[in-house]
């Protein structure tokens, strides 16, 4: 994964100052983009050990429309829950529960979670129902069927960015709008990122959208092409420099591979156990905080 270590070194080099909304500060720098061939090998950073289990849930999830963390807590994935626990913290309700008794009642309490534990329209509902002004859109389900029946199509879009629900949103969408591409029987995607959390967030996105690519590839009958990842505003935060650092000093090891166990014809009927990863070889993890 030498284009994510070129990427880090990018934004130390050329990146200035930037305050940002969590007030942690950050580096920051415009305008990137990285290209992964999928036939060379799954693109999960070796250089630390990623979390692939919270990626695939994540994802599913997303597919399936979900917007409430319940689902991800029940599967240990915790990615999501400092957003809605900030939200419960400012309110009335909240009796001075840590993140963990938070956490514990969003699984324990099905009312609570549902009261609790909703980020509003985010990915989820956007990629599957987004509200338009006279009519919502599946927009996955709709960008499946334009790449069976029009393949050349440069319609292939799938945009998270609802400027009407932006308000109702816990976290405005950061990878923004999607785009596939297909040429010579292979399907490549291009993603938008509006903000990217260099160290922490931007791995997982990798990832994720590779893993989704080749997918929407297996439900389409197409082979997996390129993930091409563009950014707007990449920063590095003040308080992770330390473990970039620490990243850069690590040689990458050899890409691991992904394949898909069954033959899945709806993007819907994937599930966790369908995914087999072999040979990743990984430096180990290193913790830093997110910011929220």
């Amino acid at each position: 994964m030498k284009q994510y270590l070129d990427f880090l070194k990018h934004i130390l080099k050329y990146g200035k100052e930037k305050t940002d909304r969590t007030n942690t500060g950050t580096v920051s720098t415009f305008g990137y983009q990285m290209r992964f061939d999928l036939q060379e090998g799954f693109p999960l950073l070796t250089t630390k050990k990623v979390h692939l289990k919270s990626i695939i849930h994540e994802l599913i999830w997303f597919i399936q429309g979900d917007t409430n963390i319940r689902n991800l807590v029940l599967n240990n994935v915790r990615i999501w829950n400092e957003w809605p626990y900030e939200i419960y913290k400012n309110s009335s309700a909240y009796q001075g529960e840590t993140l963990a008794e938070f956490v514990s009642k969003i699984k324990e309490d099905e009312e609570f979670a549902l009261k609790w534990g909703d980020l509003g329209p985010v990915y989820g509902r956007q990629w599957r129902n987004f509200q338009g002004r006279e009519k919502a859109v599946d927009q996955l389900k709709t960008v499946i069927a334009e790449i069976k029946r029009n393949p050349d199509s440069r319609r292939l879009i799938v945009n998270s960015w609802n400027p009407t629900e932006i308000d109702r949103m816990a976290l405005p969408p950061c990878h923004t709008l999607f785009q596939f591409y297909v040429q010579e029987g292979h399907l490549s995607c291009q993603l938008y990122q509006r903000s990217a959390d260099a160290f922490l967030g931007v791995p997982f996105n990798i990832a994720s959208y590779a893993l989704l690519t080749m997918m929407v590839a297996q439900v389409c009958d197409l082979k997996p092409g390129e993930f091409v990842h563009t950014f707007g505003d990449a920063h590095i935060y003040v308080n992770h420099f330390e473990q970039v650092n620490l990243q850069l000093s690590r040689e990458p090891r050899p890409l691991p591979k992904m394949t898909i166990s069954c033959k899945v014809e709806n993007i819907e009927d994937f599930r966790y156990e369908d995914f087999e990863l072999s040979n990743y070889k990984p430096h180990p993890a290193i913790k830093a905080e997110v910011a929220v």
